[in-house]
């Protein structure tokens, strides 16, 4: 593939992860638990946007099933799943913060600051060239602390189920970055372990709302006393 090919379609990477880091903050920035699960399908067919990037532009085949995937089962699968727990536990807003919104964004920033420094680290010790691939270690990084910070400062349990896919996104797009994706049979084994845990936990979701009649983990804490 000629140049200016490869420039094009190192800029549209480029574009994708800058949407990706967005909705990120959406989320963060978010009281919608429908809003919540709206963007992380939106984050996972960015994410499944760069897979054929790469794929087309690289040379990188195998990854097309992987892109494929992320669209069908983060971008499709799991958002219809989770969009029907939300409609059977008749929760649509999550009220109480630990962090409120202001902070938690400003915290977030901080956090993509530490991801571009921890990447460039990275990248230096490999000395690798600055492709478009691998400029977006720094997103991936980002996109793995924030996952982490929505876990651990929202209450709904259903909140910290899309932290958690927050941060698989940032770990697939991570190999991306580095390695131009894992080993197909790795890929295609955590994209089914990750729809048949989201299946798991939608129904505890569900079963917490039916015994507590709420789905905050302040009701799960409140067993131990």
């Amino acid at each position: 593939m000629d140049t200016a090919n490869i420039q094009t379609i190192g800029l549209l990477i480029d574009i994708f992860a800058a949407a990706i880091l967005v909705t990120a903050f959406l989320i963060v920035s978010s009281r919608s638990l429908a809003f919540y699960i709206r963007l992380f399908a939106l984050q996972s067919l960015f994410l499944g946007g760069v897979a054929l990037l790469v794929a087309v532009g690289y040379g990188e085949t195998h990854i097309l099933i992987a892109a494929f995937l992320t669209i069908a089962i983060k971008a499709i699968a799991i958002p219809v799943v989770l969009t029907r727990v939300i409609e059977r536990i008749h929760v649509q807003k999550e009220v109480d913060f630990s962090v409120n919104v202001t902070v938690s964004l400003l915290l977030c920033g901080g956090m993509v600051i530490l991801a571009d420094s921890v990447a460039q680290s990275i990248l230096g010790a490999r000395q690798a060239d600055a492709t478009a691939v691998s400029r977006v270690l720094s997103v991936s990084i980002a996109m793995m602390l924030i996952g982490l910070f929505i876990m651990t400062t929202r209450k709904k349990a259903l909140t910290q189920i899309v932290g958690l896919l927050t941060m698989e996104n940032g770990v697939f797009l991570s190999g991306l970055s580095i390695t131009y994706g894992m080993p197909l049979i790795v890929e295609v084994g955590i994209f089914f372990d990750i729809l048949i845990a989201v299946l798991i936990l939608g129904v505890f979701v569900f079963r917490i709302n039916k015994t507590f009649e709420s789905i905050s983990i302040d009701s799960l804490r409140s067993l131990r006393h």
